[in-house]
């Protein structure tokens, strides 16, 4: 590095060249800040904590985060890096008519804004919102906003950027290619989900959402789904790969839980042997308890899936899977018509998309359906769906944790004298960052129980 820095100066005729690289923009264009905002959209799916949450998976070797040990998390680095992006497109755009409409690629920001702010918010419960992404050239002590005001204001940005599109596509979307229908469907099956999350709290409020999203459009095939695509290349590998890898790591760190390979044992579900490895001393499949100590023993366990930690694992976000079970589940509650002969048609269809994306092929998808833990019946119909959902999500555990604490579903257990966490607690340096709202959010929310991971969301009823 010092040979360089002598080279580079003595090639210099005065301070100011230094610099200057001709190479590299001083300025990203608007596509270029949303293909960057969509390369972070793997790590609201890929981190271990989440799997705890939702009890997928267990840590074998050095058990710790499992046992829900780490009550905190920081939303820094979505704020900073995603969200400042697309900010800066919303606010201070690029006008570069190569890219493609104006209009969708602003609509496309809005769209990804809304989807990253629904993440956060659902972990952490009121966050900076309306005040935020100011930058240093306005607040940089934002207000915490309800989650009711950002669920309400995320439904109007979404709502927004559905009558936006236009035709045409944008440049540098590694998501759609640019295709704009995709990202309308994208945009009100957001929409859709988020109506449903809200089902406990504000059921007419959630009726009238879901109904629009419907009328709006949402996904329709499995080609509609949001998946970030890894690639076989170590600059754009799947986290779980660079984990395990036996050439660099070797990291067998995590087990399928028994909660999850005995739900699909018991209904020879097709999907076992993607989400969890057989025994090599017999081939069958078993599951580590959660919260168990038991995991160094890693031949008596089934550990984590081939399939799913591959170096190109593709990471499924939203997917069509999902937009049935919500079409069942808003039949089920009456918010669409046909009662449960039709809310068992969408859950099955549900099934059969969940095992066309997990196996390639819905092979085996009759016997499933018709096995008695998974055959749908009207008086069982919403906990099913609960529950096949859940299995659905598997690998995305922070979506899977807050259908879980909507629903109840299904019965996850307690660690250590520990139940679920029903939230994450705020980054430690918001004390000191933006300690008056931070301190006013905290109240607001939890009384005196102060910032802690058993506080309840606006949303969270259960």
């Amino acid at each position: 590095m010092l040979l360089f820095s002598a080279v580079l100066l003595a090639g210099c005729d005065k301070f100011g060249d230094i610099n200057v690289n001709p190479n590299l923009p001083s300025k990203a264009s608007n596509t270029q800040l949303i293909a960057n905002a969509q390369l972070m959209l793997p790590v609201l799916q890929e981190v271990p904590q989440g799997e705890f949450y939702a009890q997928y998976l267990m840590e074998t070797l050095y058990p710790n985060l499992s046992f829900y040990t780490e009550p905190s998390a920081s939303f820094y680095t979505l704020y900073n890096d995603p969200l400042m992006n697309l900010e800066t497109v919303l606010t201070k755009p690029e006008i570069l008519p190569a890219d493609g409409p104006m209009a969708n690629q602003l609509a496309v920001a809005k769209v990804l804004k809304a989807y990253f702010f629904w993440h956060i918010t659902d972990r952490w419960g009121d966050v900076p919102y309306s005040q935020a992404l100011k930058g240093k050239e306005g607040n940089t002590t934002p207000v915490y906003d309800t989650q009711e005001s950002i669920y309400n204001a995320l439904f109007a940005l979404l709502t927004q950027a559905t009558s936006e599109f236009v035709a045409g596509n944008i440049t540098n979307d590694i998501i759609y290619g640019g295709n704009p229908d995709r990202w309308k469907k994208l945009s009100n099956t957001l929409r859709l989900l988020m109506a449903l999350r809200m089902s406990e709290v504000a059921p007419d409020k959630a009726r009238d959402e879901f109904q629009k999203a419907v009328t709006a459009g949402v996904m329709t095939e499995m080609k509609d789904n949001l998946t970030f695509n890894n690639l076989a290349d170590a600059n754009n590998e799947s986290y779980w790969y660079n984990q395990w890898d036996e050439d660099r790591l070797g990291r067998e760190w995590w087990a399928p839980t028994e909660l999850l390979v005995n739900t699909l044992k018991a209904a020879n579900d097709p999907r076992l042997p993607v989400y969890a490895t057989a025994r090599d001393k017999d081939g069958t499949y078993v599951g580590l308890p959660y919260g168990s100590l038991d995991g160094s023993t890693l031949a008596n366990f089934s550990l984590l899936g081939e399939a799913v930690r591959t170096q190109n694992a593709p990471v499924y976000l939203v997917t069509y899977a999902q937009v049935l079970f919500a079409l069942a589940e808003g039949t089920k509650r009456g918010w669409l018509t046909g009662g449960d002969a039709k809310a068992k048609e969408y859950y099955d269809e549900a099934i059969k998309q969940s095992l066309i994306q997990w196996t390639g092929n819905n092979t085996g998808h009759a016997a499933l359906i018709a096995e008695p833990s998974v055959a749908y019946t009207p008086a069982n119909g919403l906990q099913q769906i609960a529950i096949q959902r859940w299995v659905h999500l598997y690998m995305h555990g922070f979506e899977a944790w807050a259908e879980y604490r909507r629903t109840g579903f299904p019965a996850l257990v307690t660690v250590d004298g520990k139940a679920v966490p029903t939230r994450q607690a705020y980054p430690a340096d918001e004390s000191f960052n933006n300690g008056d709202n931070y301190r006013a959010a905290i109240s607001r929310q939890f009384a005196n129980s102060g910032d802690n991971p058993y506080g309840k969301l606006w949303w969270d009823k259960n």
